[in-house]
């Protein structure tokens, strides 16, 4: 791991999350040395993941890039590509729709997912590739790691941790870094 702080490691690093014992809601999240608790879907994980299930894909899922809010948060350096939310970002959850898993910009009728929660879900948020680089309808969309609700309540089939153990982890983050789900 230690290669990969200083930037001579040419492969890409893996996050592991394991179910925590006893409660399938949630999670132990290890990286580098780094373990913190997570939350998960809030039923759990499945190997057979489908639109609305509220259940994280038992996968493993490359980072891709991220969000966040620029007036809420300050990112530490990473070397993950990370963009900020514009009031008109929407995530595609319709399956039908040709945008399927994908960011939209508003207006957009479809069923879709606001970027800019008022909740500060999505202050700092990570898309994984579930779903996207090969698309499939109803398999599910919006499978992102980010920020957690008050007591590490349940997500709808993402990855949650706290604001500090993500930018905790964000520092060792790059595109391409493995997020495993056990």
């Amino acid at each position: 791991m230690q290669r990969f702080r200083d930037g001579s490691c040419s492969r890409p690093n893996v996050v592991t999350v394991r179910r925590a014992p006893r409660n399938p809601q949630r999670a132990i999240v290890s990286f580098g040395g780094i373990t913190v608790p997570a939350a998960l879907g809030r039923f759990g994980t499945t190997a057979f993941k489908r639109e609305g299930d509220g259940a994280t894909p038992i996968a493993a899922m490359r980072l891709l890039h991220g969000f966040f809010r620029g007036e809420r948060v300050r990112l530490p350096p990473t070397a993950l590509p990370v963009r900020r939310i514009a009031k008109d970002m929407l995530w595609c959850d319709q399956p039908e729709h040709p945008s399927y898993n994908r960011l939209v910009r508003a207006p957009f009728r479809p069923s879709h997912e606001d970027m800019l929660r008022a909740d500060g879900l999505y202050d700092i948020c990570l898309v994984l590739d579930w779903n996207i680089t090969s698309r499939r309808r109803h398999r599910g969309s919006a499978i992102f790691f980010h920020l957690i609700k008050p007591g590490y309540q349940p997500t709808a089939g993402c990855i949650a941790v706290s604001l500090p153990d993500m930018k905790r982890l964000l520092r060792f983050m790059r595109k391409g870094t493995v997020v495993r789900v056990l």
